[in-house]
C-alpha cells in the first residue's frame, strides 16, 4: 500500500522497536501523529477497532522504547488495542489488507510476527498467562532479577473494563504471590466498548476524580505502614525511583492483591511514562501501573463517540486534520442484530415477564436500542458472562422469563451456568447467540463454531437457528414460551436475507423443520441449520434444470425433526446437512445420532460444516467459499452425493450405497 499521501516521515523506517529507541524522545511525539493517521486512514477504508488503538499509542510507544519484547515478555488482554504494537514491530505493510487473510490481523496473532505471543479475543486472559509465563522464565532461569540482569522482564495490558472479568480476578489473586518483577498496566480510559459497569467501575471513577499527583505524594510515606507484603513490599518500594514514589496510590485496590500500585499516570504524557517505566521495569516485586488514557485520542469525534468508532465500518471523513471535520459511517444494509433488538423490544413491550441483559456488548447484541425502553428490565452486566448467566437463572428462578444476548463466541465462558445454574435445576433461560458461525475479519478468535456442540449434551435444552428476520421473531416467540429448560437461538453476524420475507414465516414447533423449497422427486434433499438455508436455496437455483434439489429449514438442532429425516431416507433420497458451525459435535452430528437412535440407514447423510481446523481472518463470504459453504460450495457437495448414489438427471432410484458418504474435515 502507498502512504505516501499520509506524510510519513518515521514510521517507514521502524522495521523493529530497536529503531525507535534510536529516536530522541522528542522525536517520540510525531511518531505517535503518524501512527494515528495511518490506523484511522486504513480503517476509514476497511473498518475495524479505531478507538481502542487512538487510545493506547503513546503507552505502547514508551512500552517498547523501555523494553525489548524481542526478549521481555508483552501479553494483551482482548487484543483489539494492538494495532499501534503491530506497526512498532515492522508490520506496517501489512495494515492495507488489515483483517484480511495475506494482511494484518485484528488480534495478536503469533503466527503474525513473535512479537505475538497468544492469540487473543477474550477479555481477562492476559494477567493468567503472563504469570505463567513469568513462573516458566523463572523455573528456565531466565527471569529477570536484580542478580540476572540479563533475564526476561514481562508486561501485560488489561483495561479496566476487562480487569473486573472473574479470570483476570483469579490472576491478579496468583500474580501478588510472585517473588519476581511483574508489571500489570492497567489501561483505564473510562470505556469498555460501552461504559464499564459495577462497583469496581465506580472505584475507578472515584480514583480519577480525587487524586492528585499532588496528593499522591503527600500520601506516599503513609502507604508505607498500609502496604500489603510486610517488609518485602517496603523493601520495593524504597528502591523504587522517585517520580514512581510520588505516584504510588493511596488506598489503592491492588494493593489487596499484594502489588504495588503506582499512578494514575497521563498515558499521553510520553517523557513522564518513559520515566515511570524504567523505574517500574526494575522493580523485583508485582506492580500494577494505573494509566490513564482517553479512548479515541487525537480526533474529536472519536474521543465524542467512542463507542461508535470502537470498532466501525468503513466511513468518510470530510477533514481528517479538523476538529470540526465532518464524519459519515458508511451505511449497511439491515443486520440481524438490528433486527433482534427491535424484536426484543416488540416482545417485552408484549410481555412484562420478559427481562434482558448482556455482558458489556449493548450495542453489539442490538441490547441498547432495548434498554432505555425498558431500564428496570435490562442489564449490562460488564465483561462477566458468567455472571450475567448466573443472574439470569437467579431471575428464572424467580419467575421472570429471562433472555441473555451473547455473542457464540463468549457463550463458553458461561458454559459452567448453563450446566449447573440452569440446565440442572430445570430453569428457563433463553441465550440469544449473536456471531454464530463465521465473523470476517476478527478471525479465528471470534467464530461461534462450538455452541451446538456444548449445549447440545444439557438435558430438555431446546437449540434453534434463524434463517432471516421474520424466522428469528418466531424463534424469540417461540423461547418466551418454551418453559422446559435452556433454549438458544443462533444467527450470525451478517444482513438478514430477503429471500423469504414475503412469504408467510410459519411458527416454530419443538423438533419440526420448514419447507423451502421442494420437488415430487428429488435427487438430493438439503437439511440446512440456519443462514446457510439460504444459501442452499441458491444452490438449488444454479442446478435448476439439471437437479432436482429440495431445501428445508432445519430450525432445531435439538431435537432434530427425526420425522423428516426418517422420511427421506426411506425413499432413498440422499441428504446434505449444512450448518455454519464446527462438524465435530455439530447440527450434521445430532442427525446421525439421531438416526442411530432410530436404527436409521446413515449411509445416505453427508455433512457439510466448518473443517476441524482453524480459519483465519477475512471477509466472511471467503471464509465461507474456504468452507465450502457457500452456494458453489454446496452446489459442489449436492453433484457429489447425486453422482456417489447413483443417481442421474430424471432418475430418483438410488443405486445402493457401498459405502459411507463423509462429511468435511
Amino acid at each position: 500500500m502507498d502512504f505516501s499521501h499520509l506524510k510519513l516521515t518515521h514510521l517507514p523506517r521502524l522495521n523493529t522497536p530497536a529503531d525507535l529507541r534510536r529516536l530522541p524522545i522528542s522525536a517520540l511525539p510525531e511518531v505517535a501523529a503518524e501512527i494515528r493517521r495511518a490506523i484511522c486512514d486504513q480503517i476509514s477504508r476497511s473498518g475495524g477497532h479505531l478507538a481502542p488503538n487512538l487510545g493506547v499509542v503513546e503507552l505502547t510507544i514508551a512500552l517498547h522504547y523501555v523494553f525489548d519484547f524481542g526478549h521481555d515478555r508483552l501479553l494483551f488482554d482482548v487484543g483489539h488495542q494492538c494495532y499501534p504494537h503491530k506497526l512498532l514491530t515492522g508490520r506496517l505493510p501489512l495494515l492495507g489488507k488489515l483483517r484480511l487473510r495475506d494482511g494484518m490481523a485484528g488480534f495478536p496473532e503469533p503466527r503474525e510476527s513473535p512479537y505475538d505471543l497468544f492469540s487473543v479475543g477474550h477479555a481477562g486472559t492476559g494477567i493468567s498467562t503472563a504469570v505463567g509465563m513469568a513462573r516458566g522464565d523463572s523455573l528456565n532461569g531466565e527471569g529477570w532479577s536484580p542478580e540476572n540482569p540479563s533475564g526476561r522482564r514481562i508486561a501485560t495490558i488489561i483495561g479496566d473494563a476487562s480487569i473486573v472479568n472473574g479470570v483476570a480476578m483469579e490472576g491478579l489473586n496468583n500474580a501478588g504471590t510472585l517473588k519476581r518483577q511483574f508489571l500489570v498496566v492497567l489501561n483505564d480510559n473510562g470505556m469498555s466498548i460501552a461504559k464499564p459497569q459495577g462497583a469496581v467501575a465506580a472505584y475507578f471513577d472515584k480514583v480519577r476524580l480525587s487524586h492528585s499527583y499532588g496528593e499522591f505524594k503527600k500520601a506516599a510515606k503513609e502507604m508505607l505502614a498500609k502496604m500489603p507484603g510486610g517488609d518485602l513490599m517496603r523493601e520495593a518500594y524504597h528502591r523504587m525511583g522517585e517520580a514512581s514514589k510520588a505516584l504510588v496510590s493511596e488506598d489503592a485496590w491492588f494493593e489487596h492483591f499484594g502489588l504495588l500500585t503506582v499512578g494514575p499516570v497521563d498515558g499521553h504524557d510520553i517523557p513522564t511514562l518513559i520515566q515511570v517505566l524504567n523505574e517500574a521495569k526494575d522493580t523485583d516485586r508485582p506492580l500494577v501501573l494505573h494509566v490513564k488514557t482517553i479512548k479515541g485520542k487525537g480526533y474529536s469525534f472519536a474521543e465524542g463517540d467512542s463507542t461508535t468508532f470502537h470498532s466501525p465500518s468503513p466511513f468518510s471523513i470530510s477533514d481528517m486534520e479538523s476538529e470540526g471535520c465532518r464524519v459519515e459511517l458508511k451505511k449497511s444494509s439491515r443486520s440481524f442484530t438490528g433486527a433482534f433488538g427491535e424484536m426484543l423490544a416488540d416482545l417485552m413491550a408484549r410481555d412484562p415477564k420478559v427481562v434482558a441483559c448482556t455482558a458489556a456488548m449493548p450495542d453489539g447484541t442490538g441490547l441498547s436500542k432495548v434498554m432505555p425502553k425498558f431500564p428496570d428490565r435490562t442489564w449490562d452486566t460488564g465483561i462477566c458472562e458468567s455472571h450475567a448467566l448466573d443472574m439470569m437463572a437467579g431471575l428464572a428462578k424467580t419467575g421472570w422469563k429471562p433472555f441473555f444476548a451473547v455473542y457464540s463466541t463468549f457463550l463458553q465462558r458461561a458454559f459452567d451456568q448453563c450446566f449447573q445454574e440452569v440446565s440442572l435445576q430445570g430453569l428457563a433461560v433463553r441465550l440469544c447467540l449473536d456471531r454464530a458461525g463465521l465473523v470476517g475479519g476478527d478471525g479465528a478468535v471470534h467464530h461461534g463454531f462450538c455452541d451446538v456442540s456444548i449445549l447440545r449434551c444439557l438435558p430438555k435444552a431446546c437449540l434453534m437457528a434463524a434463517i432471516d428476520e421474520p424466522s428469528l421473531k418466531a424463534s424469540l416467540e417461540f423461547m418466551r414460551f418454551y418453559d422446559e429448560g435452556l433454549s438458544s437461538v443462533r444467527y450470525p453476524r451478517d444482513s438478514v436475507s430477503q429471500r423469504f420475507v414475503d412469504e408467510p414465516c410459519p411458527p416454530f414447533e419443538l423438533g419440526k423443520a420448514r419447507t423451502l423449497l421442494e420437488n415430487d422427486r428429488p435427487h438430493v434433499a438439503v437439511l440446512a441449520f440456519g443462514t446457510p438455508a439460504i444459501d442452499a436455496c441458491e444452490a438449488a437455483d444454479m442446478l435448476a434444470g439439471e437437479y432436482r434439489v429440495n431445501v428445508y429449514d432445519a430450525r432445531f438442532a435439538k431435537p432434530v425433526d427425526i420425522g423428516l429425516v426418517r422420511s427421506l431416507i426411506d425413499r432413498g433420497i440422499p441428504i446434505i446437512t449444512v450448518e455454519d458451525h464446527s462438524i465435530e459435535g455439530g447440527f450434521g452430528s445430532c442427525v446421525l445420532d439421531a438416526c442411530n437412535d432410530e436404527k436409521l440407514d446413515t449411509r445416505l447423510i453427508t455433512r457439510l460444516a466448518l473443517p476441524d481446523s482453524w480459519i483465519y481472518q477475512g471477509e466472511r463470504k471467503e471464509q465461507l467459499a474456504e468452507a465450502g459453504l457457500d452456494a458453489a460450495g454446496i452446489a459442489r457437495a449436492i453433484r457429489a452425493a447425486v453422482d456417489a448414489h447413483g443417481l442421474t438427471p430424471g432418475s430418483n432410484t438410488p443405486g445402493k450405497p457401498e459405502s459411507v458418504v463423509s462429511g468435511r474435515s
